[in-house]
């Protein structure tokens, strides 16, 4: 039976009157400052689909980049965008973390020179200078690559540059820098008048990995609430996918630092690397990162992947 008039009317002005539902609230640190890596979140949030999925998120860029993880493994944060590979050290180092979600699933990383330097190859390194802003991951990386090319750690003088990667190899400070993201430091330094080149690591003797993830605490972590937060992402991703300008608009309208050409660029560059299934588990892909990071004397033993690695979504 069709409503009257009336009807319609009582019912609209009860749900005026009704209060609204409450938001579950998750709080999400980010890896660094707010930039296209992390696209999809910001689109889900302005798009209104954390809200849809009846979330609010507080969205914190942090004042350390290491630390993160280590607040969510404190329980002072639902979830981090972490790195697949320093997640491995952390769980070995006992911190209570799990990966529940995957934002960028290609390696970002790279060695980076000078593409009108003396190296050209990855045994020219030999004898030269690399800066590098992480120890411990990095090193492993760095001499996994080298290895690659008959070199060792030996051959290579290791200088921490702290985060600044571009200056210190366009002002030769060093020859090479381990750490650079293909995404930003190559145009990074085409902006600054250099040119950079790229060795990429896993054509280089590492297995593939996940580049950025989502972590949340292994002890205390919501299923449902982080399925929610996923199935958002993944809504900003779509959109990211499908319609590029409108998304890069969204993106870009949220601060004026975001809408240089450096992240304009970047955003190009970092669109077919997102993850289209942000929950989805290569559950072979963190095995082998663990195989290598037992080979290279980073870690003692070889865990599970349920240890390290989960599809929230999945039937326990």
């Amino acid at each position: 039976m069709r409503p009257t008039r009336l009807t319609a009317a009582l019912l609209a002005g009860l749900l005026l009157a009704a209060p609204a539902l409450a938001q579950d609230r998750l709080t999400l640190i980010l890896d660094w400052y707010v930039n296209p890596d992390h696209a999809p979140i910001i689109v889900a949030q302005e798009m209104g689909y954390f809200r849809d999925a009846g979330l609010e998120v507080d969205i914190v860029a942090p004042a350390d980049p290491t630390e993160p993880p280590k607040l969510v493994a404190a329980g002072k944060a639902d979830l981090a965008v972490s790195y697949q590979p320093q997640l491995h050290l952390q769980v070995h180092e006992g911190l209570p973390l799990v990966r529940v979600g995957t934002l960028v699933s290609t390696p970002l990383n790279c060695l980076m020179v000078d593409a009108n330097g003396p190296v050209q190859s990855l045994a020219d390194l030999k004898g030269r200078k690399v800066g590098y802003s992480l120890s411990g991951i990095e090193t492993a990386m760095m001499a996994a690559m080298l290895g690659s090319a008959g070199l060792t750690m030996e051959d290579v003088q290791m200088i921490n540059v702290n985060w600044s990667l571009t200056p210190a190899l366009m002002t030769g400070q060093v020859d090479a820098v381990a750490g650079a993201f293909r995404n930003f430091e190559l145009t990074q330094m085409r902006l600054a008048g250099g040119a950079g080149k790229c060795f990429y690591p896993e054509e280089a003797g590492l297995p593939a990995y996940d580049e950025l993830i989502f972590v949340a605490n292994s002890e205390t972590l919501d299923r449902d609430r982080i399925n929610r937060f996923l199935g958002a992402v993944e809504r900003g991703v779509t959109e990211i996918l499908n319609h590029p300008e409108e998304a890069w608009a969204a993106f870009a309208a949220t601060s004026p630092d975001l809408s240089d050409e450096l992240n304009r660029q970047a955003w190009i560059d970092t669109l077919p690397r997102f993850a289209h299934s942000p929950a989805a588990l290569d559950q072979g892909r963190y095995a082998r990162f663990e195989v290598f990071l037992k080979e290279a004397g980073l870690v003692d033993t070889v865990f599970p992947v349920a240890r390290l690695a989960i599809d929230p979504g999945a039937q326990e």
